[in-house]
């Protein structure tokens, strides 16, 4: 059961009562991080680890760096295949990239991360001219073979086949050469604490990287991956200068946006 801190004068929960909540937070959230648990929980890292370890026994958690993902077959949080990616929210996909593309001007140097609203925007720059592009995606410099007017450049590195994505040293290492003047960033999931996030961690440091070497870091997502988060987090909310969304966006995440100077460019289908 649990006690009353004589020193704070607070209600100190017992160990399976910490579990139990983080349980729950593991089933609302999808996953969950040692450091904001530690904190929250005023125990330490290696206290959250055990906890971790013990859920993941109990087949309820999957431990992986960081923190630990949900086990629950009703409820699964795996990775989709980029193929079920492209089938989701397709009209939304086309119509955020139309206003992304937008933005792209003659003289332009632009980076477009893997993923399939990238790769709606990739398809719609075949009519410009003296852009640079550079991409870790197949699937977006695929796409961008139609643009003769774009220079295309690929990062190189290893082959992530669920997300036709590269990643690693020489990934990272190529983007170090170069500064652009804007990132186009799909995301897994946003959240206005917990920042932007993604399921993959080698997919987390390459955007991670990218964000370091672009002007303007514009996140293009359908209003479905808010409120959300995954267990490798790219960068904090305030570091995004635009996102770029549909009206489905929960008003509290539009307020907190805007409310923090990030520009939202609100589309419909």
């Amino acid at each position: 059961m649990s006690s009353i801190d004589p020193m704070t004068d607070k209600r100190v929960i017992t160990t399976s009562e910490r579990r139990e909540q983080i349980i729950q937070r593991l089933r609302l959230q999808g996953s969950v991080q040692v450091n904001d648990l530690s904190v929250l929980y005023g125990v330490s890292t290696v206290t959250i680890r055990n906890d971790l370890a013990f859920l993941e026994k109990q087949g309820i958690a999957i431990r992986a760096y960081g923190g630990a993902l949900v086990c629950d077959p009703a409820n699964p949080v795996a990775e989709p295949s980029l193929q079920d990616k492209s089938a989701l929210n397709t009209a939304l996909k086309c119509a955020i990239a139309r206003a992304a593309v937008e933005l792209i001007k003659p003289g332009h140097r632009v980076i477009l991360d893997s993923g399939t609203t990238t790769y709606e925007i990739a398809r719609l720059m075949h009519q410009h001219q003296q852009v640079i592009a550079m991409t870790n995606g197949i699937n977006v410099a695929n796409a961008l073979l139609a643009a003769e007017g774009v220079e295309l450049l690929m990062t190189g590195g290893h082959l992530r086949r669920q997300s036709l994505s590269f990643y690693g040293e020489q990934a990272d290492q190529s983007l170090q050469n170069y500064h652009f003047d804007m990132l186009f960033l799909g995301v897994d999931a946003i959240d206005l604490e917990r920042g932007v996030s993604t399921h993959n961690e080698d997919e987390a440091r390459i955007n991670r990287r990218m964000c370091e070497v672009a002007e303007r870091i514009i996140v293009v997502t359908d209003s479905s991956k808010f409120n959300r988060s995954s267990l490798h987090k790219i960068i904090e909310t305030q570091r995004i200068d635009m996102v770029i969304t549909d009206t489905g966006i929960p008003t509290q995440s539009l307020l907190g946006l805007r409310k923090g100077g990030i520009e939202v460019v609100l589309v419909g289908e």
